[in-house]
């Protein structure tokens, strides 16, 4: 079919989807991006990305220091996010698969310009291709704000209150630019057995900050794996998401503080999405001196599925 018989006079510009903190099509965590966004006008951003409705679209712009490699902009269906994981890890993988960003050797440095600042990201790549994708937090783990107590995230969450850890592993807010609350559970049964209660969040954490939850035990479903972990974010309109970078950095700090260990890299194999049927896979690292991190860094692959261009006027 000629391309003037399906889109009109309206501009249109290219967007391209991938699965993100995934090896294998069909899992981790869909994305769309839109490689260059100059020319969509603002009140459409958020229109954009509820067409897609996936947990995040990005979209792509020359950088404001030239020293920089992109600004980008990221968008839940329900709000603009200042910092994300999957998206800044998938808008490097797909600028870097489709040429827009130069493959330079084994290691490509590149820098995002998103809401929290500069976002450093390094590309592996094999034989030209990029193969995997690594950001550094530009913010540390850090309190943002006093947690519910365990009682209320237990109703929340659907699970009896002694299933939650105690004894030093209460829930915490973190904040690496997203806060987050943390919720340590017995095991990873426990984990699959949650059933977010919106009912009980509207009336305990509705507007408040950290309303994300983020619930992991130690342990997991595929050999390796230190984490198993779901993120609930209403607020944003993503029930569920399949894999949230912005958070497994943010759990580093949460780690961190109850590690017996003060100084070294510490690295964690986070898996989430197992109970949405997108298996999704976040290497985290931390560099710890004196019992706290002093960078943090989340890593994963990608996969691209679609490529397409979207009329918007």
């Amino acid at each position: 079919m000629d391309p003037a018989t399906i889109f009109g006079s309206m501009p249109s510009y290219r967007f391209v989807t991938a699965d993100v903190f995934t090896d294998r099509p069909f899992g981790g965590n869909q994305l769309a991006v839109f490689p260059d966004a100059r020319g969509i006008p603002e009140a459409r951003l958020q229109d954009v990305t509820r067409e897609f409705n996936f947990s995040e679209t990005t979209f792509v712009y020359p950088p404001d220091d030239p020293k920089h490699t992109r600004r980008v902009r990221i968008f839940t269906p329900g709000a603009e996010l200042p910092f994300a994981g999957h998206p800044t890890v998938g808008t490097a993988h797909v600028l870097a698969a489709i040429g827009e960003i130069p493959l330079v050797g084994e290691t490509t440095d590149i820098v995002f310009e998103e809401g929290v600042g500069p976002m450093r990201v390094s590309i592996r790549s094999e034989r030209g291709q990029p193969v995997f994708a690594q950001f550094t937090t530009a913010e540390l783990p850090s309190v943002a704000a006093a947690a519910p107590d365990r009682a209320t995230l237990a109703a929340v969450l659907g699970l009896d209150l002694h299933d939650l850890l105690g004894d030093g592993w209460d829930p915490q807010v973190l904040s690496c630019g997203v806060p987050y609350t943390f919720v340590a559970v017995r095991d990873p049964a426990a984990v699959a057995r949650a059933r977010f209660r919106m009912d009980r969040w509207e009336l305990s954490m509705r507007g408040a900050t950290g309303s994300e939850i983020f619930i992991f035990a130690a342990g997991g479903e595929l050999p390796g794996s230190h984490i198993h972990a779901r993120m609930f974010a209403p607020a944003l309109n993503v029930p569920e998401d399949p894999a949230t970078g912005s958070a497994a950095a943010a759990l580093a700090g949460y780690l961190v503080r109850r590690d017996a260990r003060s100084d070294g890299l510490f690295a964690w194999r986070v898996e989430q999405g197992f109970e949405m049927g997108r298996p999704s896979i976040m290497e985290l690292e931390a560099d710890v001196r004196g019992g706290a991190p002093t960078a943090v860094r989340v890593g994963g692959a990608t996969v691209l599925m679609t490529e397409g261009r979207m009329e918007i006027s």
